[in-house]
């Protein structure tokens, strides 16, 4: 099952299976490792929603919820 990334609950894991977006959102999403083919666990989500921080490639990341809207996910089970 396909999602994305601002979707998931707490605990949720998955693959990124590819990255939207335009110039720098999508070259600055690239340089934190938010590639294709990279495990994401969603680790925690503030009181709002925004930020979220997940576990990628060995390091802990927060993103904004509008970053995480253009990262399309396949949700491991």
């Amino acid at each position: 099952m396909q999602k994305m990334l601002d979707e998931f609950a707490v605990g949720e894991s998955g693959v990124v299976k590819a990255v939207g977006g335009e110039g720098k959102i999508k070259r600055r999403l690239f340089d934190m490792g938010v590639t294709p083919g990279a495990e994401v666990f969603l680790r925690k989500k503030a009181p709002l929603g925004d930020p979220i921080e997940v576990n990628i490639r060995g390091y802990e990341l927060t993103l904004r919820k509008t970053e995480a809207k253009l990262v399309t996910m396949e949700v491991k089970k």
